[in-house]
């Protein structure tokens, strides 16, 4: 089988030379699913990527070691190591070595040599708004005519999945049925961007959080939400969300500061909640919450609510509870909007030292100590900051790596299982998805740097040398001009 090899000049163009290379049986990887016996190095017939020279951070917690990882198709073949386990350098030079070869009938085979770069899953936010489209605030997002608002979906998924996010956990959406067009689209390869779950807009009650109508204009296009009173309101309204395809049903349990709900203010009744949950697991969909208070917590709990946004007021006992369930929760705090929120939206109106600015102030301080002992307790704690906002814009989500590392105190390896192994979980994909694992999709990131030395290279776009996705490159890394990686 003839094999080509490319390798980045000066120039920044390829300089291409040729070679030969046998192959026979099944390939890295025997009999496994690498290749089942047949002919020509890939029996299968099936696209293969082989990964050789890399530092492998698989996010199982286990140190990064030197290896090669085998693709075929859209999932990870073979796992070979080649060394022992790298120090906390990146290992080998910079730049990057690519070969691939066509096998006619029987496939294309690409080897790329990433002299010692870090390959790692990619990462996954746990709480994405892909419809919150980087705008000044809640009623620029809400006031976009649907047609353009599906444009700008379009837009921030490509910038979720130009950052290295692989998958996310949508959170909520804007209006009716955005998130379930771009989830269908994204799934369908007509658009760019992460593995994606639908929401609806959030279940809110009369007068609470996305209920933004005013009193001479009654009209339910001015809420975030979709306004409930009473059991049989919220039974309808949920399955209204299912009938349009959504994977997970939200409701508000608390309120939020910016929209004069205070965050331990909470709402709906009991019998309310129950109907949703009830509703939502009869037909085999997940829930989520959004729960600041101390109460809303408790109630994720006594209900089986799944996901846990925010949980910054936590007493004692509310801890106690989490940790006996913790199999059963996820919890996504959304530092990013509390920080950039109390400190560096001046630009937009939120001066600091302002009565909305302190308030996010304290509850900033809240959360960091509720998640500082929820890690403690081994509470599945998980990044996606609720990015979406003009100072929290999408594209820059993987600054959540850093808050979980300087406030919470996690090490690095655990602030990227959060952004990993975790995120696998949360999205029903843990046996397949956020680790190196033989047989799991092939959602992989090529990073120029060691993220476990400074989890800031992950924000650097420049670093993110290959981005793959179901097998395939969203960002090629043979399409990388020679010199764009380096660094002084």
């Amino acid at each position: 089988m003839a094999e080509t090899r490319y390798e980045a000049r000066g120039n920044g163009r390829p300089t291409r030379w040729s070679g030969a290379r046998g192959g026979s049986g099944g390939g890295v990887g025997g009999g496994g699913p690498a290749g089942n016996g047949g002919t020509g190095g890939n029996g299968s017939g099936e696209p293969r990527t082989v990964f050789s020279n890399v530092r492998i951070l698989d996010a199982t917690g286990e140190p990064p070691y030197a290896g090669e990882v085998t693709v075929v198709a859209n999932r990870i073949a073979a796992i070979q190591r080649t060394g022992g386990a790298y120090g906390s350098g990146p290992g080998g030079g910079l730049g990057v070595t690519l070969g691939g070869g066509m096998s006619g009938t029987n496939g294309d085979v690409r080897r790329i040599d990433g002299r010692g770069m870090t390959l790692m899953p990619g990462l996954i936010d746990a709480h994405l708004h892909l419809s919150w489209n980087n705008a000044p605030g809640i009623n620029p997002i809400q006031m976009m005519p649907v047609e353009e608002h599906m444009l700008n979906c379009v837009y921030m998924a490509k910038l979720l999945i130009d950052a290295g996010f692989t998958a996310g956990y949508g959170a909520a959406a804007a209006k009716e049925r955005l998130d379930v067009v771009i989830r269908d689209a994204i799934r369908a390869g007509k658009v760019p961007g992460p593995r994606y779950t639908a929401a609806g807009p959030e279940l809110t009650a009369l007068g609470g959080l996305g209920d933004a109508s005013l009193p001479h204009i009654p009209h339910e296009g001015l809420n975030l939400g979709i306004v409930i009173s009473g059991p049989e309101e919220m039974r309808r309204a949920v399955r209204r969300l299912m009938k349009w395809g959504v994977d997970t049903v939200k409701i508000n349990l608390s309120g939020e500061e910016i929209t004069g709900m205070g965050a331990e203010e909470n709402q709906f009744t009991d019998e309310e909640i129950r109907v949703a949950v009830e509703e939502a697991k009869g037909r085999n969909r997940r829930l989520a919450a959004h729960a600041r208070s101390n109460e809303s917590i408790r109630r994720c709990v006594k209900f089986g609510i799944d996901n846990i946004y925010h949980a910054s007021f936590c007493d004692e006992e509310t801890l106690d509870l989490l940790e006996a369930n913790k199999d059963k929760h996820f919890v996504a705090p959304g530092l990013a909007w509390l920080i950039n929120t109390a400190r560096n939206a001046a630009e937009y109106g939120i001066k600091p030292g302002t009565p909305i600015t302190e308030a996010y102030e304290r509850e900033l301080e809240h959360a960091i100590d509720s998640m500082q002992r929820m890690h403690k307790r081994g509470i599945r704690v998980l990044i996606g900051g609720d990015y979406g906002f003009a100072w929290t814009p999408h594209g820059t989500n993987a600054k959540d790596l850093e808050y979980f590392v300087e406030m919470i105190g996690m090490s690095p390896m655990e602030a990227i299982q959060a952004g990993t192994k975790y995120g696998g979980q949360i999205m029903g994909m843990g046996h397949e998805l956020g680790l190196i694992k033989e047989g799991y999709l092939a959602d992989l990131l090529l990073v120029e740097g060691d993220p476990l030395a400074d989890v800031r290279v992950l924000q650097d776009k420049r670093r993110l040398v290959g981005i793959m996705q179901d097998g395939k490159f969203h960002k090629d890394p043979a399409m990388q001009p020679a010199g764009a990686h380096a660094y002084a």
